[in-house]
């Protein structure tokens, strides 16, 4: 299995754009389809070639009885070789997924939700994830929010190349097992025009135990016009073991500008 190359982090911080919190697109319950669009590119040449390109999707539906979200990720960049001049994949990125909310009251709700994702450097063939559960309010008001939430989840993932996972020293390509799923997730209108999000989510590994996965995403979005927002955000991503070569931990910063429709 190939490690991941620390130029992931410093390519995706330049070309991701807006990328750290799902439903960055404002929240009302009024049953209208809302989104968002943002794409980001560089390109550098002379010495050292480099490329990226980047793209970012959301969208939102919430009436007073449900809500509704879809969220996509793709990131692409390469870069020249130092040592011999051959172009390389750098980053090789895709997540997209979905959840469904229905509340059973003023203070509690339910979920199901499923998400993908590939990542190929990582060894990451393709993760499926597909959640159900319930949460609670403890915070609602027009300017703040605090939900938290806990269930089920089970995880398939698929590897490109067989790798060692665990005790078990036998090399394997498919991976699959049942996970408790606890979170939490904060929103606070800062002001008329700042917003900043927060999630945490934590994967405790119920075949394995002891293993698990969080996941920790901080996004603060800055509108520029009705249409146009300034995103700056910090995703974390830890697996406690996620294969021979691969580091546990994946950390990204995020700036970008973002289209709501």
């Amino acid at each position: 299995m190939r490690p991941i190359p620390s130029l992931i982090l410093a390519a995706g911080a330049l070309a991701l754009s807006g990328a750290a919190l799902a439903q960055q697109v404002a929240s009302q319950p009024d049953g209208v389809l809302r989104g968002s669009l943002g794409l980001g590119a560089s390109f550098a040449g002379g010495n050292h070639s480099a490329a990226s390109l980047s793209l970012n999707a959301d969208a939102l539906r919430e009436t007073q009885a449900d809500k509704f979200t879809l969220y996509g990720r793709v990131l692409r960049s390469s870069a020249e070789n130092a040592d011999s001049g051959d172009t390389e994949t750098t980053a090789d990125q895709l997540r997209a997924g979905g959840r469904y909310d229905l509340n059973f009251g003023p203070m509690v709700f339910g979920f199901a939700g499923l998400d993908l994702e590939r990542n190929r450097l990582a060894n990451l063939k393709l993760r499926g994830l597909a959640s159900v559960g319930a949460g609670y309010h403890l915070l609602k008001i027009p300017a703040a929010s605090l939900n938290v939430f806990g269930g089920l989840a089970y995880t398939s993932d698929r590897y490109a190349e067989a790798t060692v996972l665990g005790d078990d020293a036998t090399p394997r390509t498919r991976y699959s097992y049942a996970a408790l799923l606890l979170g939490e997730e904060y929103h606070h209108a800062l002001s008329p025009s700042t917003t900043l999000k927060q999630r945490l989510v934590v994967l405790p590994n119920l075949k394995d135990r002891g293993e698990f996965r969080a996941n920790l995403d901080v996004g603060l979005a800055v509108a520029m016009t009705q249409a146009l927002s300034l995103n700056v955000g910090l995703g974390v991503a830890y697996n406690s073991d996620p294969g021979l070569g691969v580091k546990s931990t994946d950390s990204l910063l995020t700036t970008g500008v973002t289209m709501k429709f």
